[in-house]
């Protein structure tokens, strides 16, 4: 199955973020790829955490028609079913239970446009070096459910996909609750928005772990540049196979990057190294 990573450098316009993911998932499905994953706030890099609240969506409430009251689903949705991709539409924000929240949410949209899973983000990020400083729950809500889905390829192979955002990364109880499931977990997504200092830090190893301790395949599609509010995101959107040997990776800026992932190499690995069966706690 061919997958793309989408990367991102995105702004305070809306439209114009719209206009930039709609090019690159047409480069992707251009390439070939089955699915695409776009990053974290594909859809705004506000100049304040707030500005998330005034495009907040109602989960659910787009349509056929041009005119919607769910832009950014109904975006996703027609993308899908022009480009015939499965979307894993990096985050928007979704309506909360508070008024003055949201839920950063991660919608996945099939071929015919149907929106086949909701994950909304579980850990919320907080940093402070005294230099820069990050609290998610000033305007985010907190999901409560991990959540996955299931792709039947071309390949005559059907995928089970574990959904992520970014600080999940650091919490590696998430991606065992897949990989232990029923069903299992063969390709974890993850679209995030990592700081420059973290992500330098931290980023590939993490992803790289990940692939490696759940033996299945890694897709993190980032935010990579210097947006126009001045932060500055790590970038380097990764595909990586279960050994944790990276596929395709890009640096910094906007762009796509695809691998083909077998599902032959997955077993093999599987097999040479049973290590999800030998777990004792």
């Amino acid at each position: 199955m061919k997958v793309a990573s989408i990367q991102m450098v995105s702004t305070a316009s809306v439209d114009e973020n719209i206009a930039q993911a709609r090019k690159l998932l047409e480069q992707a499905a251009a390439a070939g790829a089955e699915l695409a994953v776009l990053p974290e706030y594909f859809c705004l890099i506000g100049q304040r955490d707030a500005d998330k609240l005034a495009i907040a969506e109602t989960f659910g409430a787009h349509s056929n028609d041009t005119e919607s009251s769910a832009p950014l689903q109904t975006f996703l949705s027609h993308t899908a079913r022009e480009l015939g991709l499965w979307i894993v539409g990096g985050t928007i924000p979704l309506r909360a239970n508070q008024p003055d929240r949201v839920f950063n949410s991660s919608l996945v949209f099939n071929p015919a446009g149907e929106c086949v899973a909701r994950y909304d983000k579980i850990h919320l990020f907080r940093f402070n070096n005294g230099r820069e400083s990050y609290d998610e729950s000033r305007v985010l809500e907190a999901g409560t459910q991990p959540v996955r889905f299931a792709l039947p390829s071309r390949d005559g192979n059907t995928w089970q996909i574990g959904i992520s955002v970014c600080y999940d990364l650091r919490f590696p109880e998430l991606f065992r609750h897949y990989a232990l499931g029923e069903n299992g977990m063969d390709l974890l997504v993850l679209s995030a928005a990592f700081t420059y200092t973290t992500g330098q830090a931290h980023w590939e190893i993490l992803l790289r772990a990940r692939a490696i301790e759940n033996l299945c395949f890694v897709v993190a599609s980032a935010q990579g540049g210097t947006h126009p509010n001045g932060r500055q995101t790590w970038g380097q959107s990764l595909l990586i196979d279960p050994w944790g040997a990276i596929a395709a990776q890009q640096a910094q800026g906007a762009g796509v990057v695809c691998a083909d992932l077998d599902f032959a190499r997955l077993n093999a690995v599987r097999t040479q190294l049973p290590a999800l069966q030998h777990g004792v706690l």
